[in-house]
């Protein structure tokens, strides 16, 4: 109702995401039975998120991979990114949660992707070296390697500066870059 009625990027900053605080609070303060409404909640969320209709790519547009770090589970804010990028007519690929490094390596030189996005939710999940690494990392023919932009978003990354990746904060602003980067 509440991404009907608000639109996703609304709805996921002053409904979804509010309450998926509130019962991760309620859940870390009273335990076990909380948790069983943490996922189904989310379940619930994700399913919405993907039946919201979307704007076919333009042609050829190289993909931004949207990711979890390993370790990292929590994908709602990525697959919130996605259905946004895609209401939009960006291309994604979601790999979703605990992506493995040398995987996601091999899948930006596969894909050659316009950015990639890696979402950490806790401090202790953010890999500085993944970030360095990716930054080094191209695709396409030799002596003519490009570079996808690395885009670091949660609040697991607050306070780390990285020099060469945007820091994205909130889904309306990472929206904006991320669809402005593919049109632009």
């Amino acid at each position: 109702m509440a991404l009907a009625h608000h639109g996703l990027i609304t709805a996921w900053e002053e409904v979804i995401a509010p309450a998926l605080h509130t019962v991760g609070r309620k859940w870390a303060m009273e335990g076990e039975p909380y948790v069983g409404v943490e996922h189904l909640l989310s379940w619930h969320v994700s399913s919405a998120f993907r039946r919201l209709p979307t704007v076919p790519p333009r042609a050829g547009a190289p993909p931004t991979l949207l990711t979890c770090v390993a370790d990292e589970h929590h994908t709602l804010p990525i697959e919130a990114l996605a259905a946004a990028l895609g209401q939009r007519g960006v291309p994604t690929r979601v790999f979703g949660a605990a992506m493995p490094a040398e995987a996601l390596v091999g899948a930006v030189r596969r894909l050659g992707p316009a950015g990639v996005v890696l979402w950490a939710q806790a401090r202790e999940t953010a890999d500085r070296a993944l970030v360095t690494h990716l930054l080094g990392v191209g695709w396409g023919q030799r002596g003519a390697r490009i570079r996808p932009a690395v885009h670091l978003a949660g609040p697991g990354w607050a306070g780390v500066g990285i020099p060469g990746a945007t820091r994205l904060t909130g889904l309306r602003s990472a929206v904006e870059a991320l669809a402005g980067r593919a049109t632009g």
